[in-house]
Order: structure tokens, then C-alpha cells, then sequence
């Protein structure tokens, strides 16, 4: 699954309350367990929806395939846009838990409208949905940082649990609710996704005291309370202008055309003010070439909500190994299974590697992902050989692509957030890492793009001619991964150079 994880210590380590966590015995601190227990049943909400939205559009809302395509990235640009927002909000106003808390009730009241009446409630709730990811999203794995010390060597095994609970909550949701929504009903599925993140909110809430001042509200004081109400009016107050942007996707249009190259001659400015050195400012062009890669990495790596979605529920059969099983759910499953089970393996491969000196450097890893990127879209692609003459073809090779595209996940993934904090200077990291979320925001937005051009012209277009016209939009994405992956190899050796000491 596509997570990135924050995990710098934002607070004063001389806090006896906070040394007192940090200092605890064995390998995991025991307020991890509540934390990777409430991000995994938030996971199961995220993608549990993520499996459902375009399936849902086509099936009940009858938008051509096309309009569902663009509305479903519009609606995850706006998630990842809004992350930024939430995090920004939380690290100056609410806290992180009170952030959390906020970002939970609006997406229980959001999936709680969509199980009331998902057709008529569909916009209001993603509006809710949107807002509350972006409160909840970048906060949780904020706080698992500050469980430790810096250069606590037990930080990593913390964060490989906390992955895990994210990739278990994915995997659930990608069964569950598939099936849930095909046999019973769409409405019904949401309600799940309701109920769960409600028990994860309510263990955080049970147990958010034994974290002690870790999230806790950064100022305080009549002005502060001032503040957070005006968070959580003015929260509510921008919700019709999201529900006009994602309702009319020419609106998301202006919004992306805008919010980017604003954001980019705040960081020019910024870059002024602060007087960077020059090494500071030659660090900061080599992360920007990485935020630009990652923009487009996700672009393809994101038609797993959108254009794969559509294909697994019109072009392939449902034999897997010899055992039936619903095509959407390997669709929205099998990622986030695989990551859980192959991450260890991916990590003691790149330090087998380091041992013997063969580390490749970060840009190296970005172009090897692309790579292994286009493999796994040419596998898409070929599945039109495996079709029969109504354009069913093999799920196995489906599931195989599947597996490849994971691996290419996880030379790109988690090293997103890390970088922007090793090349930025520590007075820009907020900016930089507001970057970071808006590629991803715009990897989202193209995605619904490049699928919407995959989809047939004629919505009632008979399954084979769905299939070519899908697979050849996939062997085009092999093609232009694949120079984007030599590409970035090629260059490897300048942005090294401006990274200058870090690797």
C-alpha cells in the first residue's frame, strides 16, 4: 500500500513524561499496540472505499466509465491534498490527537451517510470522507515516531509492526467489502467501514493517555481554544466548495492547475527568505526531482482504485490456482498482501546488498522501481493473449502483475518522507513535506486521467473490446515507465552529486 511514514520527534526530550515512554523495555513500546490497532481498522475505511468507488459509480450512479474514472481521481487527489492541510492544522492548532479524533468522527458520519443512502448522500459523504482522512492521515504515524528516541534501533522494527497493521487493514478491506458489496449491497459495505474505524476510535480514545504529551495541543490557553474552534468551523464551512470540485471535475482541474505551481513559488520564496546556502538550495533541487518522479510513479501504480478496477470486474474469469475467487478482490487485496509478506525480505535484500557495498543510491532505487513498474504493466498488458473470444482473460497472470507491481512499490514507498527530511533544511520540512502529499495528490489526479483515455468510447461496448482497449492503455504505461525508470538511472550520477552528502 502506498503509505509514507513520518517519523521525526517533534518534542523536547528532556520531558520527564516523555522520557519515561521512550525508555520502555523490549522491543515495542506498549502504546504502539492501540496506535497500529486504530491505523489499521482507518486503513480498512480508506481502501475499503478505494475498492468500492468506481465500481459503485458505474453500477449504481450509471456514470459511464470514463466519468467514473476521473471522478475517482479527483475525489483521492482532494485526500491527498487535503492531507496536507490536516497535517499542517494539527502540527500548529489541534495536536495530533485531537486532529485524529476530529479526522475519525468525519469519516464514522461519512460512511454512516453512505450506508443511510450511499446514491442520494454519495457527494456529501466523500466531501466528510475527504476532510476527515486529511485530519486523521498524517497524524498517527507522527505520534509512533515520537514513541522513540532518535537513533533508537528498535524504531524501525516499530514502524515494520505499524506497516503490517496498515497492510492487514488493506488486505481485510479489499475481501470484505468487495463481497460484501456484490452479495449484499454497496450501502451495507460502507456501514462496515463505519462501524470499524468507530472501535479504532474508540481503543485511541481508551488509550490516547498513556501517550502522555505526545500529541498533545501545541499552545495553549483562550486563544488556542479560539483557534481549534475555528478549525473545526472553518472545516465545515469549505465542505460545499469540495463537494463543487469534485461534482464538476473541470473545477478539480483549475484546483490542481492552481494549488501546485502556488505552492511552488511559496517554497521560491521561502528559499529567499531564509537565505539558503547553496548546498541547501542544490539539496532542495534533488528533492523536487523526486517529488516530480513520484508524481508520475503513482500516476500508474494508481490505477489499481480506477482502470484495474473496471478490468478485473469486466475481463477476467474467476480461477485463481484452480480456487474460485471474485476477480475485485484479488484487485484490491493481493497489493497491500503481498507488501505485508515480501517487505522484510525487500529490506534484508538492500542490506545484504549494503554489506557488500552494493547499496544502490535513492534515485538508482526511484529507477528501479519504475522498471520493475513497466514489467508489471506489460504483464497487464499480456493478459489479452490469455482471453477467450467474449475478452475473459486469466486472473493467474492478473495476480502474478499484481505481484510485480508490489515489489516495485517497495523500492519507491518508503523512502518518500525520508528523503524530503534528509535534503530539506529542518526550517523547510513543512513545505517539503506538504510537496511530497500534493505529488501524491496529483499522482491521483493523473491517474484518473490516464484511465478515463483507456476507457471505451461506447459504455455499452461488449467485454473484448473492453479488454484491448484497457491492455493497450496498459502496454503504453509499460512504455512510458520504462523510459521514465532509464531515465532517472541515466541521471542517477547528477542528482547524487546534489545530494551531495547523503546517498
Amino acid at each position: 500500500m502506498h503509505e509514507d511514514l513520518l517519523t521525526e520527534e517533534v518534542l523536547n526530550p528532556t520531558n520527564p513524561a516523555l522520557a519515561k515512554i521512550q525508555n520502555f523495555t523490549g522491543t515495542y513500546p506498549k502504546q504502539l499496540w492501540a496506535l497500529a490497532f486504530t491505523e489499521m481498522w482507518e486503513r480498512f475505511c480508506f481502501y475499503g472505499n478505494r475498492a468500492l468507488l468506481t465500481l459503485f459509480m458505474v453500477d449504481k450512479l450509471l456514470y459511464t466509465e470514463a466519468e467514473s474514472e476521473l471522478k475517482y481521481g479527483a475525489i483521492q487527489a482532494f485526500v491527498y491534498a487535503f492531507t496536507f492541510l490536516g497535517g499542517l492544522l494539527a502540527d500548529k492548532i489541534l495536536g495530533f490527537k485531537k486532529s485524529l479524533v476530529w479526522g475519525g468522527l468525519l469519516m464514522i458520519v461519512a460512511n454512516a451517510l453512505l450506508f443511510v443512502d450511499a446514491t442520494r448522500l454519495f457527494y456529501p459523504a466523500m466531501c466528510l470522507l475527504i476532510l476527515g482522512t486529511g485530519f486523521f492521515k498524517p497524524n498517527i504515524s507522527t505520534m509512533v515516531g515520537e514513541l522513540y528516541k532518535t537513533g533508537d534501533k528498535r524504531r524501525d522494527s516499530g514502524f515494520n509492526l505499524f506497516y503490517a497493521g496498515i497492510n492487514l487493514g488493506a488486505t481485510f478491506a479489499g475481501i470484505v467489502c468487495v463481497l460484501v458489496a456484490k452479495n449484499y449491497s454497496y450501502n451495507l459495505s460502507f456501514g462496515l467501514s463505519s462501524i470499524f474505524i468507530a472501535i479504532g476510535l474508540i481503543v485511541f480514545l481508551i488509550t490516547k493517555s498513556a501517550l502522555g504529551p505526545i500529541g498533545n495541543t501545541p499552545i495553549f490557553g483562550q486563544k488556542n481554544k479560539m483557534l481549534q474552534y475555528f478549525v473545526y468551523i472553518g472545516g465545515l464551512l469549505i465542505l460545499p466548495f469540495i463537494f463543487i470540485m469534485i461534482k464538476n471535475t473541470k473545477y478539480t482541474n483549475l484546483f490542481m492547475y492552481i494549488v501546485g505551481p502556488a505552492t511552488i513559488i511559496y517554497l521560491i520564496i521561502e528559499v529567499y527568505i531564509q537565505k539558503l546556502s547553496k548546498s541547501e538550495i542544490y539539496k532542495l533541487c534533488a528533492a523536487m526531482i523526486f517529488v516530480i518522479a513520484s508524481i508520475f510513479f503513482w500516476a500508474f501504480f494508481e490505477q489499481s482504485g480506477g482502470s484495474l478496477n473496471l478490468f478485473a470486474k469486466n475481463n477476467l474469469d474467476s480461477n485463481l490456482l484452480g480456487f474460485k475467487v471474485d476477480p475485485n478482490v484479488i484487485n484490491n487485496s493481493s497489493n497491500s498482501f503481498i507488501v505485508f509478506l515480501s517487505s522484510p525480505f525487500i529490506g534484508l535484500f538492500w542490506l545484504w546488498l549494503a554489506k557488500r557495498k552494493a547499496d544502490p543510491n535513492y534515485m538508482v532505487k526511484f529507477g528501479l522501481g519504475f522498471i520493475i513498474l513497466s514489467l508489471a504493466f506489460y504483464v497487464f498488458y499480456s493478459t489479452r493473449f490469455t482471453a477467450d473470444a467474449y475478452g475473459i482473460a486469466s486472473l493467474n497472470r492478473f495476480t502474478f502483475a499484481y505481484f510485480i507491481i508490489s515489489i516495485a512499490e517497495l523500492c519507491i514507498s518508503p523512502i518518500g518522507l525520508s528523503l524530503m527530511t534528509m535534503l530539506a533544511p529542518k526550517k523547510l520540512w513543512g513545505v517539503m513535506m506538504g510537496l511530497w502529499f500534493l505529488a501524491s495528490a496529483y499522482g491521483q489526479y493523473i491517474a484518473g486521467i490516464l484511465g478515463a483515455g483507456m476507457t471505451s468510447a461506447d459504455k455499452n461496448a461488449k467485454p473484448l473490446i473492453k479488454l484491448m482497449t484497457y491492455t493497450e492503455g496498459y502496454k503504453q504505461l509499460a512504455i512510458y515507465a520504462l523510459i521514465a525508470g532509464v531515465v532517472l538511472i541515466v541521471i542517477s550520477p547528477v542528482i547524487r552529486k546534489l545530494m551531495q552528502e547523503v546517498k
